[in-house]
Order: structure tokens, then sequence, then C-alpha cells
């Protein structure tokens, strides 16, 4: 497995800083034990409420704590250590969970961090009724804008967090998710071309029949029905996020923006991707958006690396329930790839929000 690295001169000056504390990263220790906390969060789009989990700093915690497939390392509802900290808010892959990121939050939350995860709404691993549709494609930013407004505006974690420093992590659908909270403005459809191209990509283009049928159900054309969901991006509010400062985006399903669309972007982006990718092709996706990015401060490509390898490493029992997922191709070792992507994460954030390190 190897690594494969490029930044722009636009941002130069953050990227060398990366290089320059990243080995020492790699191998610091952990400052602090972890606390967890689940949460629920309003959710604006479809009514009601959604999911979610806050980790943070303890210095009373340790251990492992099992939720469902996961291996969460943090103590539940341990006392947070006090103080104003920088946010970072996980938005998950389509059918994902609000624990699927937990290694990379803990990880975060251990080096001084706060980090919030949620459920998307009909767009998680019991529900995905909203794909294809505006409550998901238009709401999934609009849900992760409410989790922060709901931690600013609680009494219990407010103190904890400097509003002035919020970054966003996001894999897949959340990849895309983050963009979109960085300016990112999507042309949905562009879902119509690409699967007139490729129309037997079974990952993307797998329910095409039945949003035909839908639209015809209503009396519209694909494009008729497509443009509504267009027309629903603002039906929310605005789907960028001005408090949002940085993105560091694995995967992201891509192939809806433009050129004009990702030049919009205004603040640092890091971006992930396998170039083996048989879920979001890269030609189609991360390596076609790539040169767009005005605002990019680096990118890594894992060489042979299919689209799960950005999930965390599985419990035997996530392995036994999902073995596509936790199943990487030959020469990919997802320990070593999460090591490396969890350092990169944490110096990205360091510099952009402006967190120093805490030993």
């Amino acid at each position: 497995m190897k690594f494969a690295y490029s930044g722009l001169a636009y941002i130069r000056r953050w990227l060398a800083l990366t290089l320059l504390i990243a080995p020492t990263l790699l191998f610091a220790q952990a400052v602090s034990g972890v606390g967890f906390h689940a949460i629920t969060i309003p959710d604006p789009v479809n009514g009601g409420t959604t999911p979610g989990y806050v980790f943070y700093p303890s210095a009373q915690a340790k251990g492992i704590t099992t939720v469902g497939p996961y291996d969460v390392h943090a103590t539940r509802n341990a006392p947070p250590v006090p103080g104003a900290k920088p946010l970072v808010v996980i938005s998950h892959g389509n059918g994902g969970s609000d624990l699927g990121h937990n290694q990379l939050a803990t990880y975060l939350a251990s080096h001084g961090f706060v980090v919030a995860t949620l459920e998307h709404p009909k767009d998680n691993f019991h529900d995905t009724s909203g794909v294809g549709h505006s409550p998901v494609l238009v709401g999934r930013p609009i849900q992760v804008k409410a989790t922060i407004d709901m931690l600013l505006a609680d009494p219990q974690w407010k103190t904890l967090i400097d509003a002035n420093r919020i970054g966003v992590a996001g894999f897949s659908a959340g990849g895309y998710t983050t963009l979109l909270l960085v300016g990112a403005v999507p042309q949905f459809a562009r879902f119509i071309d690409y699967c007139a191209r490729f129309p037997k990509d079974s990952d993307v283009c797998h329910d095409a029949d039945k949003y035909r049928a839908q639209a015809r159900s209503q009396g519209l054309t694909m494009e008729q029905w497509v443009g509504k969901i267009q027309d629903d991006l603002k039906r929310w509010g605005n789907t960028d996020d001005p408090r949002v400062k940085a993105a560091f985006v694995m995967a992201p399903l891509s192939l809806i923006f433009d050129q004009s669309g990702i030049e919009k972007i205004d603040r640092p982006v890091f971006l992930y991707y396998g170039d083996a990718d048989h879920v979001l092709r890269p030609s189609e996706n991360a390596a076609r958006i790539r040169p767009w990015m005005k605002t990019l401060v680096g990118v890594k490509v894992v060489h042979g690396a299919d689209h799960w390898v950005f999930i965390d490493p599985c419990t035997a029992a996530l392995a036994k329930d999902d073995p596509v997922i936790c199943s990487d191709p030959p020469g990919v070792d997802r320990l070593k790839v999460h090591a490396q992507l969890q350092a990169d994460a944490l110096a990205f954030f360091r510099k952009t929000l402006n967190a120093p390190a805490t030993h």
C-alpha cells in the first residue's frame, strides 16, 4: 500500500506546516481519554429528531464501550475536560451510521477536539427511503447545520465548543455533504447524464427505473423531476454554512458537480480517495473535481483501495454482518490507511481551525 500526495501552491503555507508536523503526530500519544454521550438532534427537514453522539476529551475515561457491532474507545458519559475546544462534525455515507467513523471521532477527541456525529434521516443503515430525493440530497447539509445549532445552544455543550473553530468531515454521500457546507453547488441534472453514459452502474444508477416511474406518476419528465430537486436547494435554508471553516473529505459523491459549482468552495479542503473505487469511480468523482478546487490543501490517493476503505476497520461482529464493506483488495491494509488518515485529519484541523497541539 502506498500513498500519492500533492498540494496546491495557492495555499502552500498550510501544506508546508502540515508536512512539517505530520511525522510528529504519527507517533504522538493521545493526550487524554475520551468520553462520549448520546444526543438527540432536531431535524428541520423531515420534522422530529435524529440521534447522534458527542465525543470529547475526558480525564476520567478509559477502556472500550461496545455499542452494537462497534467497539468504541471511549467511556459513556465520562466527565469532560472543561474549556472551549474546536468542533468537528462527521457526516456518514449512504446507508451509514452515527458510529461508522467512531475511530476518527475518538482520535480527534483524544487530541483536544469535540466531535459530533449524526444519523442522517432516511439515509441510514435501517432506512434509506429518502435516497435520491430532496430530503436527502438537499437535507443532509441542513441536518449538519442543525447539529451545530443544537450544540451551540445546549447548556451542556456550548461551554465546551469554540463557535469560531468548526470543521466538518465526511465520507461518500457525507463527503458530498461537507462540500456543500463549504460552498459547493450541485447540479442534480448531472445524474441523468451520468446514468445515460453508465446505465449498468449498479451503485449509482440502480434505482433509475424507480425514479422514472415516480416522475411519470406525477406527470413529469426526468428532467422536470430532477429540476424540482434543484429548486429545493434553498427550501430549508442555505446549504452553505459560514461557521464551517474547513472540510476533510473522503471519497465524495461528486459526479453531480460541475466546475463552476466546485469553484464556489472558499474554505480549505483535504481530499482523500482510493484509485480503485468501484462504487464512485474516481474519474467521474474525486479525481474529476480535484483540479477545480482552488482551496485544496492536499490530496492523498490510496493506491489499490476500493470505496469502503474509509469505513472504520471492522469488528468481528460487523465483518460477519457486512463482509462487503469490511473487505479490502489485496495489498490494502485498512489499519494503516486509517492511522495515516487520522494523523492527516488531526494536522489539517489543527492548522485550519487554529487548534495548537495539546501535548
